[in-house]
C-alpha cells in the first residue's frame, strides 16, 4: 500500500479501466505489458520532462506498434507503468483515481498505438 488505496484495490481500478476501453484500444493489449509501481525514478523523471520533481502518472516504454517489425518479435514486451503514489497523492477521492487511472492507461496505450494528442483527445481522454 502506497498511501490509503491497498495495492489490490488498486489493481482492481486498473481492470475495471481496461475493462472500459474502447475496443480498438483493447485489441491492442496482446504483447503489451502493464505494471504498477509506487513511484517513478526520479532520473526517469528528470530524462522526460527536464525537471525530476515533475509528476508522472504513467509511462509507456517500447517500440510503438506502427513502429514494430517482423524481426522485433524476440524483444521484451513494450511497457506501460502506471505509478500508484503520484496518482494517489493528486486523486485522493477514489472516484477521481478511478477516472485518472483510466485516463492515464489511455494516454499511454496510445502512445503505444502511435497515436498523436489530438487524436487522444477525440477519444475523451486529455
Amino acid at each position: 500500500m502506497v498511501g490509503g488505496v491497498p495495492r489490490r484495490a488498486f489493481e482492481k481500478l486498473v481492470e475495471k479501466a481496461l475493462e472500459r476501453l474502447p475496443e480498438e484500444f483493447r485489441q491492442a493489449l496482446d504483447n503489451l505489458a502493464i505494471v504498477i509501481e509506487d513511484w517513478p525514478d526520479p532520473a526517469i523523471v528528470e530524462e522526460i520532462t527536464g525537471d525530476s520533481e515533475e509528476v508522472l502518472y504513467g509511462l509507456f516504454t517500447g517500440t510503438p506498434l506502427p513502429e514494430r517489425r517482423f524481426d522485433d518479435s524476440g524483444d521484451l514486451p513494450p511497457v506501460i507503468a502506471l505509478y500508484q503514489g503520484p496518482l494517489e497523492e493528486d486523486f485522493p477521492e477514489r472516484s477521481e483515481l478511478a477516472r485518472e487511472v483510466e485516463i492515464t492507461l489511455v494516454h499511454e496505450l496510445a502512445h503505444f498505438m502511435g497515436f498523436d494528442e489530438d487524436t487522444v483527445r477525440e477519444y475523451g481522454y486529455e
